[in-house]
């Protein structure tokens, strides 16, 4: 019994040293800033409140490093320019025409230059753009999808409850689709800050202008959201200024690498022999995978939330009991080897530059989407020591040497019916448990004789002792006579 003890003890260490390196403790998801929310690691740990704060110091930084350097280079360039002006004093008049012409044509070039800047300059290309995207064209035409009319459609019967602020906020919000058309030639970060901007200042509006109850202000930013995403997501999903696409084929090249890792490799609690916990499993792949085809970034959020509680369901059928966040991660990590979801890392990316922030920093959406990246995070540092294998297994296994996995399909011809497959696995399974028993009974044999040699040895050294040093009764000392006694 007690090695049996031992045995499940060793068992659960075993586990616990698996789990290491996957595990992830809850209060690594909050930002590290310690403001209570959910960080996330595309902005280095913060939540998006804290993140911002952090951005716009670095950025203002940068734009007075900036700035000092400017300042320096035009110093420079003054001090160089007015000492080749005193140099060419003292050079022969032959080339004082030169110089004039030379000034000349550098003074109207600069001169056309500012003209291209100016505010009238830009204003007219803006609208020269303006009337080019209202000057009728097929693919325009294309691009004003059914979706977009529809999510058109039901924005407007949706703001016609709100009345005046319903008003409002249309206006509000094809300002700013007009802005974001103007700004394209922006990076992706900048446009993510005007966005974030909005939906503060929208919120902000609805709340205390407005007085909108809390509930009602929830309703209309995801229907806001709605609108001006289905309107955006060609521009600033997976756009060409950014490495999202490369990102997005790093991952999956990992994720395929990787097919190999079994379930019991990531400590996953889920036994897919289980009718119900198969079904789970599949609409868990689904709904990752389905999020590819979202617009909007709360529908995005909507099915990572259905995979994550397809998930739980699965480990509490497996279990008999409620799924741990400890349980939950390693599952979700298998989810996503398995279904190996398209343009993941962008679908992320687009999450976090566009989506409404209270969304992200609290809820059980901004729980689930934060498991999300600490497991695209622990996926591609995926390392033997995760997977509890040695560094030559695990090399072994990346590179397609060997697999892990038994090939069943190998050993049955394809005409042997499921139940003898099933039969041999049993007796597969029997010999297995058999000799783990037999090495139980051979070990506690072992502790047996362990013990009375134990009980032997002690005897003998008592003895020996006993022997050396034997025990000696003196008698009884007389007791000592008084002195008056004798007198």
């Amino acid at each position: 019994v007690f090695d049996a003890f031992l045995f499940l003890n060793r068992k659960k260490m075993n586990l616990k040293s698996e789990r290491r390196g996957i595990h992830v403790d809850q209060s690594e998801l909050l930002c590290k800033k310690g403001c209570g929310y959910y960080g996330n690691p595309a902005w280095q740990g913060f939540c998006s409140k804290c993140w911002r704060e952090e951005y716009h110091k670095a950025r203002q930084k940068q734009i007075q490093e900036d700035w000092e350097l400017a300042e320096r280079l035009q110093r420079e360039e003054e001090e160089a320019y007015a000492s080749s002006q005193s140099t060419q004093g003292a050079q022969s008049l032959t080339f004082s025409k030169f110089e004039e012409k030379k000034t000349n044509e550098k003074t109207r070039k600069v001169t056309t230059v500012k003209k291209f800047f100016t505010a009238s300059s830009r204003a007219g290309a803006k609208k020269a753009e303006i009337q080019e995207a209202k000057a009728p064209s097929p693919s325009i035409n294309r691009q004003a999808s059914i979706e977009t009319d529809r999510v058109s459609k039901e924005f407007i019967e949706f703001l016609k409850t709100y009345h005046k602020p319903g008003q409002d906020i249309y206006k509000q919000c094809k300002l700013f689709l007009d802005t974001m058309n103007h700004k394209r030639d922006l990076s992706i970060e900048e446009q993510s800050e005007c966005a974030q901007d909005f939906y503060q200042n929208v919120a902000e509006k609805l709340q205390t202008r407005w007085k909108v109850p809390p509930e009602k202000v929830e309703k209309a930013m995801d229907q806001i959201e709605k609108y001006i995403m289905t309107r955006q997501y060609k521009y600033v999903f997976c756009p060409e200024t950014t490495d999202d696409e490369k990102k997005d084929l790093a991952v999956q090249k990992r994720i395929r690498a990787l097919h190999w890792v079994t379930p019991q490799m990531l400590c996953v609690p889920v036994n897919e022999e289980i009718p119900e916990v198969s079904d789970m499993v599949v609409k868990a792949i689904t709904d990752i995978i389905e999020m590819d085809s979202k617009r909007v970034p709360r529908d995005k959020l909507a099915c990572i939330t259905k995979c994550s509680k397809h998930i739980f369901n699965a480990i509490k059928i497996t279990k008999n009991e409620p799924a741990s966040a400890d349980d939950f991660l390693p599952t979700l990590i298998y989810i996503v080897l398995k279904g190996n979801p398209p343009r993941l890392q962008s679908n992320i990316q687009y999450i976090t530059r566009f989506c409404n922030p209270s969304r992200l920093m609290t809820g059980e959406d901004g729980y689930y989407f934060t498991n999300l990246c600490c497991a695209v995070a622990f996926i591609e540092k995926l390392d033997a020591q995760s997977l509890n294998l040695s560094q030559e297994d695990f090399d072994r296994f990346m590179t397609g040497q060997t697999s892990p996995k038994k090939q069943e399909s190998d050993s049955f011809s394809p005409d042997v019916c499921l139940g003898v497959k099933q039969m041999y696995k049993n007796l597969d399974l029997l010999s297995q448990l058999n000799e783990r028993q037999e090495r139980i009974v051979s070990e506690a044999k072992k502790l047996e004789k362990d013990l009375i040699d134990w009980t032997d040895g002690i005897a003998k050294e008592v003895q020996d002792i006993v022997e050396k040093y034997p025990l000696e009764i003196k008698p009884k000392n007389q007791a000592l006579a008084a002195i008056d006694s004798e007198n």
